[in-house]
């Protein structure tokens, strides 16, 4: 990674909130049904936008990631407390700035992938029969398209465990498509 032109992007995203930022292949990115269904069916926030069926299946996911050669993936450890909702929104925000800031640099492919459910508004306008109120900022989350979160992050020398209580840290990963 020393070296690479995405490094300055790496830096930044640690000075707006990750832990860690580190350039991946998106082959080492792994796709798989299962993920799914654990939106479908385990997830209260299942009813949004961002969420299955209304984000790209497994296969899809996948077909995407076999067009790009690049991507980063984002680490940040989130300690419970109670500003973490709002820490990890402005985490977000910074990802999104990311992506059209690569985008102005060239890398028009550029595309931001979150973590867990869309927290954008109080109540989805899908519960409530009306269109998304932030289109150009909701993006669905690396499990809602079917990504196995854990054993990508694994993959790429990241730490991330199950959490018994939450009252732990959480470890959140997100991943921006590059070139």
């Amino acid at each position: 990674m020393k070296g690479s032109d995405l490094e300055k992007y790496c830096e930044k995203a640690i000075q707006g909130g990750a832990t860690h930022a580190k350039e991946i292949h998106p082959s080492s990115v792994i796709t798989a049904p299962w993920v799914m269904m654990k939106c479908l069916y385990g997830c209260q926030y299942r009813a949004g936008f961002c969420c299955p069926p209304h984000s790209p299946t497994h296969v899809q996911t996948r077909e995407v990631l076999d067009s790009y050669q690049r991507a980063i993936l984002f680490h940040r450890e989130a300690p419970r407390t109670k500003e973490r909702g709002e820490q990890n929104m402005k985490f977000f925000d910074t990802l999104l700035t990311m992506e059209g800031d690569l985008f102005k640099a060239g890398y028009y492919k550029a595309f931001a992938i979150l973590a867990g459910p869309c927290a954008l508004c109080k109540e989805c306008g899908k519960v409530q029969g009306i269109p998304c109120r932030f289109p150009a900022k909701a993006r669905p989350s690396m499990e809602a398209c079917g990504i196995d979160v854990f054993q990508t992050a694994r993959n790429s020398g990241f730490f991330i465990q199950t959490l018994r209580e939450k009252t732990e840290t959480q470890n959140l990963y997100c991943l921006i498509l590059v070139d």
